[in-house]
């Protein structure tokens, strides 16, 4: 089997779109770290007692680093309307993240400080419970701290054959 092939047959398989976000250690007692983001499509419940989650990064992403060392991140359900959010954060070659969050309006997680997106359907505070090795990539799991439903308006925003995707 090719990878195309193996890429071909997956991209049929409808995914919910997430931004994964977690905020850098700063490099100062008086400095704040720099924000992070990125987009995921490979997130699922694990678990519900204990409440758990995965994410899968890629390795070596600056994610995968960050989260390595900082146990403390948010997920944010995207809305259909946060297609530009979901482009703008899996961008390759991307500008700074200081500049993606610029215009993107968001609270900071009460428990975790990681920014979340306003509008987003749902949001999720966690901790890493546990990081496994799987090929090309990292899988972390992580404990729900907090989770929330600040928007109940609109649909999903969904990934399928390679493209972002509304329900109906």
């Amino acid at each position: 089997m090719s990878n195309e092939e193996f890429r071909a047959a997956l991209s049929r398989l409808a995914a919910g779109v997430v931004l994964v976000t977690a905020q850098e250690p700063p490099l100062d007692e008086d400095g704040r770290g720099e924000d992070v983001g990125m987009t995921a499509t490979a997130f699922m419940s694990v678990s519900l007692d204990p409440p758990l989650v995965l994410v899968s990064l890629r390795n070596d992403s600056r994610m995968d680093d960050l989260l390595a060392e900082q146990p403390l991140w948010a997920v944010s359900v995207l809305a259909e309307s946060q297609r530009h959010i979901a482009g703008r954060f899996a961008m390759k070659g991307r500008i700074s993240d200081r500049l993606l969050f610029e215009d993107i309006p968001y609270v900071r997680g009460e428990v975790t400080g990681a920014p979340l997106a306003g509008g987003a359907l749902a949001t999720l505070e966690c901790r890493t419970e546990q990081r496994v090795l799987a090929g090309d990539h990292t899988l972390v799991i992580g404990r729900v701290l907090s989770a929330a439903v600040p928007s109940g308006e609109g649909g999903p925003l969904t990934y399928f054959r390679g493209r972002y995707r509304q329900l109906g």
